[in-house]
């Protein structure tokens, strides 16, 4: 079996992230998070310095690289040898970020269309990249009733990214279908359910995929739960992710999602 499985752990330099115990608002609460995410076997660290959360506000290009320079800095000294993912969509941030900590991978929820740059400065750079798809909102996402438009709409939207990233020159990019973002609850498990549609050639790319479910609302409003009590819920979702294809999962629990995967792979084994 050649398929490889990984975790990226997320550590949010915010004070506003939906899952509080994600927030790392210091340099010292990151490195703690960090070293306690590598112990557990994450095989990749996300740092994001401005939430994404639904109703949360952008706080610009310079406070994300004020956030995230010293941290990347230290943390690049630290443990110089870890997998560092940055998500931004300033293509600004990603120049900053690189001559700070070399080679990384930028996690991009807009797929280079916030920032006409990035593409170009990710190809430049020669950066592996994570594409994400959000495009439209939950409202103007409702009139698709098929079961297959919202995969057929993520599925025609990476057509036409791999045509701008092969353009750029970005070589290596991750496919990111974007679950909790412009897709109503129903959307969100459509796509999951039709997972392995999206495991295809676009251009000359395969992409892998990418996937972060962990505490999101698809998963805790449904039951009637918070964030904090998701926990549990989000392994169950992590294992039919796994089961219908997916190569990433970014999560807030790195041992717990090791678990999954470990639980997975013995599966995925007895069935060879």
């Amino acid at each position: 079996m050649n398929r490889k499985i990984e975790i990226m752990g997320i550590v949010n330099l915010t004070d506003d992230s939906y899952f509080a115990e994600s927030r790392c608002p210091g340099t010292e609460d990151a490195l703690r998070r960090v070293e306690m995410m590598l112990e557990q076997g994450a095989d990749i660290i996300d740092f994001g310095a401005c939430s994404t959360r639904p109703g949360s506000v952008p706080v610009g290009m310079e406070e994300e690289c004020r956030r995230l320079l010293p941290v990347l800095g230290e943390v690049r000294r630290v443990f110089p040898d870890i997998r560092i993912s940055v998500d931004t969509y300033w293509a600004e941030v990603v120049r900053r970020v690189y001559d700070v900590t070399g080679d990384f991978l930028v996690n991009d929820i807009s797929a280079g269309e916030d920032d006409p740059e990035m593409l170009p400065t990710v190809g430049r750079l020669g950066l592996e990249y994570v594409a994400m798809h959000k495009r439209g909102t939950p409202e103007t996402m409702q009139s698709m009733t098929c079961y297959d438009d919202i995969t057929a709409s993520v599925i025609r939207y990476f057509d036409v990214f791999s045509e701008r990233s092969e353009f750029h020159g970005v070589k290596n990019w991750i496919l990111d279908p974007g679950f909790g973002f412009a897709k109503t609850v129903g959307q969100n498990y459509e796509l999951l359910s039709n997972l392995k549609k999206l495991h295809r050639t676009y251009g000359k790319a395969t992409p892998r995929i990418l996937v972060g479910v962990s505490r999101k609302s698809m998963i805790y409003k449904p039951l009637g739960i918070l964030p904090e009590e998701a926990l549990s819920a989000t392994q169950a979702i992590h294992m039919a992710a796994l089961m219908n294809g997916a190569d990433i999962l970014r999560v807030h629990d790195v041992a717990p999602a090791l678990q999954t995967v470990s639980l997975y792979n013995k599966m995925a084994w007895s069935a060879l």
